[in-house]
């Protein structure tokens, strides 16, 4: 098996750099794809990263709409995606048409689109937002009324932090829902000692049972820099893989073995070299969409820049 393994690392190595090809994994990817990317990271990190080098082809290890955005920010080049079938199922619980009706119900207010949404969406908004500056977002807008889409549990966390009014589109992360308080107080328990960190897509009773709500790219870094002996995970197991990996002296539990998200789940080595030798399924998403999907990103980046 493992020599299986290694021929098929040789060979997607061997092919990368025939097609000036850059390997993008989101921290939720398997073990094995995180171990041959180039990049590992956030959604939106990885799409900045994959500009910024001088790949023809960038091969996205995530969910679709995470390879969208890499041909939002990235056009000139080609963009892979290993399995059309890896979805977002909270992207898909709003589409360009159910917010073009909604924002009609409140037409002063400004559209927070979170990244993790399609490129369709994205152009029906006035900014995007990450899990890491969607507070910052939403307090640099004009106005107090704020319709944000489409994480609730998300929208829930910022509204903690603002005084201002926001109108929650109903979708959620179900692999984050899945993450329980119940799960924190066992561990807790269990573990007297260890940090507990959870992502802002959690539930906001499991929220409030945590030491830190970070961004998956937030737990690595504070990972890597604070100082403990064990850190108690809410957020989907992938991570694990490179939280234990960066930092061996340290200990990582995930809150709940079920919280794992099949899609990031379905890209295998095999099929990274598939798409590496046929050159597809590639992602490409049309100009006008694209253009206007673009600006609400950029106004969410003028934001990080200004601050």
């Amino acid at each position: 098996m493992r020599d299986r393994e290694s021929k098929l690392i040789e060979d997607i190595m061997e092919l990368k750099e025939k097609r000036r090809a850059v390997i993008l994994a989101h921290n939720y990817q398997l073990g094995e794809i995180q171990d041959i990317a180039d990049f590992v990271g956030d959604s939106l990190e990885l799409s900045q990263n994959a500009a910024r080098t001088d790949a023809r082809v960038i091969v996205f290890c995530g969910v679709h709409f995470m390879a969208e955005t890499a041909s939002i920010l990235c056009p000139e080049k080609t963009v892979l995606l290993p399995d059309l079938n890896a979805g977002c199922p909270m992207a898909d619980m709003i589409t360009a048409e159910q917010l073009f009706q909604e924002k009609k119900k409140y037409p002063k207010a400004t559209v927070v689109c979170y990244v993790n949404s399609t490129a369709a969406v994205k152009a029906e908004s006035d900014i995007c937002c990450t899990s890491a500056n969607a507070v910052k977002v939403v307090e640099s807008v004009p106005g107090d009324d704020i319709l944000f889409i489409p994480d609730q549990y998300l929208g829930q966390y910022v509204a903690t932090k603002t005084s201002k009014n926001l109108i929650l589109w109903r979708g959620f992360c179900p692999t984050h829902a899945r993450i329980m308080p119940e799960h924190i107080a066992r561990l807790k328990h269990e573990y007297p000692n260890a940090r507990v960190v959870v992502h802002p897509e959690c539930r906001p009773g499991v929220i409030a049972m945590a030491d830190e709500v970070l961004s998956t790219g937030g737990m690595i870094r504070y990972a890597r820099n604070e100082d403990f002996r064990e850190m108690i995970v809410g957020t989907e197991i992938g991570i694990i893989h490179r939280l234990r990996k960066e930092n061996p002296g340290k200990r990582f539990i995930p809150v709940s073995e079920q919280a794992v998200c099949p899609n990031m789940k379905l890209i295998t080595l095999e099929k990274v070299l598939w798409s590496l030798e046929e050159m597809a399924p590639e992602i490409k998403v049309p100009e006008e969409i694209r253009v206007r999907a673009k600006r609400a990103v950029d106004k969410m980046l003028e934001v990080g820049r200004s601050a």
